[in-house]
């Protein structure tokens, strides 16, 4: 089976790139944890942003069938204004 993990801001309806394992995902998740809510890649794109924020999910595909088939979705990272909060103890 071949596997690709995808980071989604959930709130956004955004992918915020493709990885070939869960641990570059959440190696690139706290990468993002350590930069500001209001600096890229973590400024939302939308006219509030000053009240938005990102909800980081991680997303499991098989990749050798077409379409992608989805294994797992799971929310690890909130960021915002109020701050950063992990669900998902990493």
């Amino acid at each position: 089976m071949s596997r690709l993990f995808v980071i989604e801001d959930e709130a956004h309806a955004e992918w915020q790139g493709k990885y070939p394992s869960l641990e570059d995902a959440i190696a690139e998740l706290k990468r993002r944890a350590s930069i500001p809510w209001d600096q890229d890649p973590n400024a939302c794109p939308c006219t509030s942003w000053k009240t938005c924020g990102r909800n980081y999910q991680v997303i499991e595909f098989e990749t050798s069938v077409r379409p992608w088939r989805e294994i797992r979705r799971t929310e690890y990272l909130e960021m915002s204004a109020k701050g950063v909060t992990w669900l998902v103890q990493v």
